[in-house]
């Protein structure tokens, strides 16, 4: 059964190295929480704020040897007074956990995205 893992992150700067530096701690720690394999990866959407447009995050996850797996980077939409500077990852893979037992991971300042899913 396909099931939906995501996170979130928060960078300080609109910085390549930083971006990249964040967003692949953050599936590092989505694909540790749920003891995923990248071998059962559908695909993985990736989305930035509008304030960060220095690089691709799906790179980092590249980087890390996830090559036959498609890979989609988009904008977030601009609304007032949403928290900034923030990298998602929505990750679709082949899973046999229900959804109560998988762990979204909100990360930084984006734990105020949903303090009903940190602990």
């Amino acid at each position: 059964m396909v099931r939906a893992f995501r996170g979130a992150i928060t960078v300080e700067n609109n910085d390549a190295a930083e971006i990249l530096s964040a967003t692949g701690e953050l599936y590092d720690k989505i694909i540790a929480e749920n003891n995923l394999n990248k071998e059962d990866f559908v695909c993985i959407f990736f989305s930035l704020t509008p304030d960060l447009d220095k690089v691709f995050p799906a790179r980092a996850v590249r980087e890390k040897g996830v090559t036959n797996v498609p890979l989609m980077c988009m904008a977030e939409i601009p609304v007032d007074g949403a928290l900034e500077k923030c990298v998602r990852i929505l990750i679709l893979s082949n899973s046999e956990k229900s959804n109560d037992e998988i762990k979204h991971i909100y990360l930084k300042d984006a734990v105020k995205l949903r303090p009903d899913l940190v602990k």
